[in-house]
């Protein structure tokens, strides 16, 4: 079997110098093996083509035969990495909590440990009949969360 720790490290190799960075390394019991990166800006497909080539220089087809697929973590996928959290602040995000409730709100913080959800809800508003909406701050730690995801909106 492919030895996961040595494609993350030839990735790794080909993305320091660059604002590309590693979001996942998958390798299955078959050898098909998975490389998602991405990019604040988003992922091209010529970068994906030279990663492919990097790291099919560091490995031998000779020792073992296997797959490999090179692309984008993909829009609309649950966030993996603190850096997918940071290039989506001021965006538009849905977070499930591990209690199975779900979130929408805009990303405003993000720390190495959590982040914070802004969002609008409605709150009874003392001297005021009828609920109001109010913007709330809701801190999640990472652990708290089943996942977060960017919400894609077509105009």
């Amino acid at each position: 079997m492919i030895d996961r720790q040595k494609v993350v490290e030839l990735a790794n190799e080909w993305l320091a110098d660059k604002e590309y960075f590693l979001v996942d390394v998958i390798i299955t019991k078959d050898d098909k093996i998975t490389v998602e990166i991405d990019h604040a800006e988003g992922v091209w497909i010529e970068d994906c083509a030279e990663l492919s080539r990097h790291i099919e220089s560091g490995l031998s087809r000779d020792s073992e035969d296997y797959e490999l697929e090179v692309g984008s973590a993909g829009l609309g996928q649950p966030f993996k990495v603190v850096q997918q959290y940071k290039n989506h602040i001021g965006l538009e995000v849905e977070v499930l909590g591990k209690d199975g409730k779900k979130y929408k709100g805009i990303l405003k913080e993000v720390g190495d440990e959590d982040f914070v959800l802004s969002m609008t809800k409605k709150e009874k508003v003392e001297g005021v009949k009828r609920p109001q909406l109010v913007e709330v701050d809701l801190k999640f730690t990472f652990d708290e969360v089943k996942y977060t995801k960017y919400i894609i909106k077509f105009k």
